[in-house]
């Protein structure tokens, strides 16, 4: 029976990720358990805004957002990330992110969110900054960038490459952002609307699983048909996924790859068949990609 992966998710009020199914079923993704899927037929559209995809689109392997360029279009359109909601009424946060020694982000999302989106991106560490009206966050984080020089993007590969590496003890891992958080507190231009939040952080290491992580030698490029990836899951963080495989190779899969396909069940045994790269550092910079 095949299934079709709809991403990764961390109910509120959990500290466990689960795997989400078109029809609603979801896979609790436990350390030490046996994963494994092959994937079948063609890549499709996931459509747009709760819909499905009007041209029944095939979309290229390698994107982590299965959509048509329609579809893309209109998915962001409609995203506050847009900046196309400017009187949206709900509150927001600004916060202060940490993925491993030097890399500290500046980000906003929805208060009504909690730390889902921290989860989902895969900070070890944050803590909130400030709250307020959207634009009044979005003006902070601005001048968290311009003033500070603190980026509103890390990229993935070099979240991946650090992870081995963390510091051990949970006030070594805070001590970067709580300087920055010290530091942007100081600084003249916040909005006046813009409550500033004390330092209180918060330590995701137990939650990933990353507490003396092996160090992952490769990273999935992409889903093939016919081409399977099995293992047993070490940890989870953000998107990605730490499988060891039957060889005793540690493979990073970034989730967001499964989503458009059709996945019947593997065994543990079959390992990693679909193209794979060095797991590697690339130059940071960018723009980040979905705040909501």
């Amino acid at each position: 029976m095949a299934w079709r992966c709809s991403g990764i998710g961390w109910p509120p009020g959990t500290r466990m990720a689960v795997l989400r199914w078109e029809g609603g079923r979801v896979s609790p993704l436990v350390s030490g358990k046996s994963l494994g899927f092959r994937a079948e037929g063609e890549r499709m559209c996931v459509g747009a805004r709760g819909n499905p995809c009007p041209l029944r689109a095939v979309v290229p392997a390698r994107l982590t957002r299965a959509r048509c360029g329609e579809c893309a279009r209109l998915d962001r359109a409609h995203s506050v990330a847009a900046d196309n909601f400017a009187d949206d009424p709900r509150t927001y946060r600004v916060y202060l992110a940490w993925f491993g020694p030097g890399l500290v982000k500046a980000g906003i999302t929805a208060e009504e969110r909690g730390p889902a989106r921290l989860l989902e991106q895969g900070a070890v560490v944050f803590s909130w900054l400030g709250r307020g009206p959207l634009m009044a966050a979005r003006r902070t984080e601005e001048l968290l960038r311009g003033a500070l020089g603190v980026p509103d993007r890390i990229p993935y590969a070099d979240k991946r490459a650090v992870r081995a590496r963390l510091p051990a003890t949970a006030r070594e891992r805070a001590a970067e952002i709580e300087a920055l958080h010290r530091a942007a507190l100081a600084l003249d231009g916040w909005a006046e609307s813009l409550e500033p939040l004390g330092f209180e952080p918060v330590d995701h290491t137990g939650a990933f699983g990353l507490a003396g992580a092996e160090p992952a030698t490769s990273v999935v490029r992409e889903l093939v048909a016919g081409g399977a990836v099995a293992g047993t899951l070490l940890s989870v963080a953000g998107p990605d996924l730490h499988l060891r495989t039957a060889g005793g190779e540690v493979v990073v899969l970034d989730t967001r790859l499964m989503s458009g396909w059709s996945l019947i069940g593997a065994g543990a045994g079959e390992g990693v068949s679909v193209p794979t790269a060095a797991l590697t550092v690339e130059a940071g910079g960018g723009v980040q990609d979905g705040l909501f």
